[in-house]
């Protein structure tokens, strides 16, 4: 995690609601301040500028992450939606709502910890680190030992998130749209939708220890793969307990050796692809954080399966049918499953059709590289960007694939850049499998039940 602040969390919604309060009141200071600076200047500023200042981002950056919960993770939803089009301050501002929280002091990690354990919650362990060692937008993580030498991950979610994560979000979003941080074309309502769904369902410890279940029982003879088991004792409504598993974020294999590097990236590329295709449900955070290496064991550590989402028949074959036709360079197949899959608005003209697929073509491009896609030479990242920004600036469509569809991108969007940072040479065509092998045994079926049902 990055530097370490702690601060209370406010569990109130009269208290998180002024806290928004102070944030806009200060946003607005800020905003005369800068306007007068630039008057006696001569300069003639927009209110978008005002409201962009170093010190007006500075304090959104610092009041999200205290409130937690609701308000990072809008901001998290925006920067996969809107990240191309943002203002440069304001990425860098996600970006760090992505990667950090101020942490509970220790008097109110004691009290939640009391209220779902019991008083005398302390004698049940050997050691329990009241530093946590991991924070972020629901919750944080100690460690903690048992007497009978059992070392355990033990997940605590901040108090009061929950309750509030419909008032906060709306707080959120009036907040951005009186300020004009986001682009003035997005449609807010299907993000604010989203982030509501998602952050409830990962404040539902139970529904993460069930996924969390799943995905152990669906990689158990997987020797590269790893999941975490659900202490049952131990885990509440509010609290997650499983074993301690060592091992370092997967991108800090920067200096191991290329072979590491390359195994690293495939076993990840390969679970997304098991992920959709065969378990029909993907962990859709690419959190460096949430994949651990463990060199001595050689394998990854799969962590936080909050945001886990089931995927169905129509969304999967429609991928299945869209990656098929992009390895054939089939435009018309390209189009039809996209629209299958519901990226295409009923306003859009041949230009911005093609624009979408030039960005699949792009996108699909390490699936259908004949050999070792080497992603070190590659600047497939920035030229999704820049597809992108031309696809929202140049060609004036702005139309939000389905939430499942842009979960999905992130995902896969967070491998790329782990690929790249890891400079990994992979060869992605045992992927295709899932496309060509697949795909011929569902039409054998489809056949032998035709044969079936006319006998």
């Amino acid at each position: 995690m990055g530097t370490e602040r702690a601060s209370r969390v406010r569990s109130s919604r009269l208290g998180r609601l002024g806290q928004m309060g102070r944030l806009a009141t200060g946003m607005a200071g800020g905003v005369m301040s800068a306007g007068a600076r630039r008057l006696i200047s001569r300069e003639r500023p927009a209110l978008r500028d005002l409201m962009l200042t170093p010190g007006n981002l500075s304090r959104v950056a610092t009041e999200m992450a205290q409130l937690r919960g609701a308000a990072m993770k809008l901001g998290q939803l925006l920067s996969m939606d809107a990240g191309q089009l943002l203002p440069a301050e304001l990425s860098v501002l996600l970006d760090r709502l992505r990667a950090d929280a101020d942490t509970m002091p220790g008097s109110q990690l004691r009290a939640v910890l009391a209220a779902e354990w019991g008083a005398d919650w302390q004698n049940q362990f050997a050691d329990f680190n009241f530093r946590p060692m991991a924070a972020a937008s629901i919750g944080q993580v100690h460690r903690a030992v048992t007497h009978d030498g059992r070392a355990l991950a033990i997940k605590v979610q901040y108090p009061g998130v929950a309750r509030s994560i419909d008032s906060d979000i709306d707080n959120v979003a009036t907040l951005l749209r009186l300020t004009r941080l986001v682009p003035a074309g997005l449609d807010l309502a299907p993000l604010l939708a989203e982030a509501k769904q998602q952050l409830h369902a990962e404040a539902d410890y139970g529904q993460e220890a069930a996924a969390m279940t799943r995905y152990a029982a669906w990689l158990e003879r997987d020797p590269h793969l790893v999941v975490p088991t659900v202490d049952t004792g131990l885990s509440t409504e509010r609290v997650l307990a499983m074993p301690w598993l060592s091992g370092e974020p997967v991108d800090r294999l920067v200096h191991s050796p290329a072979t590491v590097r390359n195994e690293a990236v495939r076993w990840l590329l390969e679970l997304l692809f098991r992920e959709l295709f065969e378990f029909n449900c993907v962990q859709t955070d690419p959190n460096f954080a949430n994949f651990l290496y463990d060199a001595s064991a050689r394998h990854l550590v799969l962590l936080d399966f909050g945001a886990t989402r089931d995927y169905g028949a129509p969304v999967v074959s429609g991928y299945r049918a869209l990656l098929t036709a992009a390895l054939d360079d089939d435009a018309a197949a390209m189009a039809d499953a996209a629209c299958q899959i519901g990226y295409f608005g009923q306003a859009i003209t041949p230009a911005q059709r093609d624009a979408v697929l030039a960005l699949f073509r792009i996108a699909t491009e390490p699936l259908r590289h004949e050999g070792v896609y080497d992603f070190s030479r590659s600047d497939i990242a920035q030229r999704i960007r820049q597809q992108g920004m031309a696809l929202s600036l140049e060609q004036g469509y702005w139309h939000s694939p389905p939430m499942d569809a842009l979960f999905l991108h992130r995902k896969l969007a967070g491998l790329y850049l782990l690929a790249c940072r890891l400079q990994a040479q992979v060869d992605l065509r045992p992927l295709r499998r899932w496309l060509v092998d697949d795909a011929a045994a569902q039409d054998d079926a489809r056949s032998r039940s035709a044969g079936s049902s006319t006998a």
